[in-house]
C-alpha cells in the first residue's frame, strides 16, 4: 500500500450561481456534506462557503478520483437537500467545478482562506473571486473559443 497525500481545493456552485445558501442552510449543508464524505473515505479537511458557493480542502487518497469525488459530493447533498426540502423549488448543483492542487507549504493559508469566505465576500464578488480562478489557474484556456 502506497502512502498518498495529495492536497486539493474543490470549489463549486449552486445551479446558476443562485445566492440562495443563507447562514443556516449552509452550516446544516456542510455538515451533511462532511459526515457523507466520512462514510464514503473522503476525507475533508475544510469546508466553507457563501451565498452561491462552496470551498472544499480535501486530501485526496490511493484510488479516488476527483471527478468521483465530486460526483459523490455534489450528486449526494443535492438528493439529501430535495429529500429535506431545505428550498421551495429543486436544488441544483451546477455542473462545473474547480480543482486544483494545493502545495502542504500553503495548506494552512488555504484553509484559512476557506474559513474566511464570508468576510472574503464583504470586500470581493464571488463572480470577482470567479474571474480570477480562470486567470490565476489558467483555465481561461479552456474559455476561450
Amino acid at each position: 500500500m502506497g502512502f498518498v497525500k495529495i492536497w486539493v481545493h474543490l470549489v463549486w456552485t449552486t445551479k446558476k450561481r443562485e445566492p440562495i445558501l443563507t447562514r443556516e442552510i449552509r452550516w446544516e449543508i456542510f455538515k451533511h456534506i462532511r459526515e457523507n464524505a466520512e462514510k464514503k473515505g473522503i476525507y475533508i479537511d475544510f469546508i466553507n462557503g457563501h451565498l452561491e458557493h462552496v470551498h472544499c480542502l480535501i486530501s485526496l487518497g490511493s484510488g479516488q478520483s476527483i471527478d468521483k469525488i465530486m460526483m459523490l459530493l455534489k450528486g449526494e447533498s443535492s438528493h439529501w437537500i430535495n429529500q429535506n426540502n431545505l428550498f421551495r423549488t429543486k436544488f441544483e448543483w451546477q455542473d462545473e467545478y474547480f480543482a486544483v492542487s494545493v502545495s502542504e507549504s500553503v495548506v494552512n493559508r488555504v484553509r484559512n482562506y476557506i474559513k474566511n469566505q464570508e468576510e472574503h465576500h464583504n470586500r470581493k464578488t464571488f463572480h470577482d473571486e470567479y474571474q480570477e480562478f480562470i486567470c490565476k489557474y489558467g483555465f481561461n484556456a479552456f474559455f476561450s473559443g
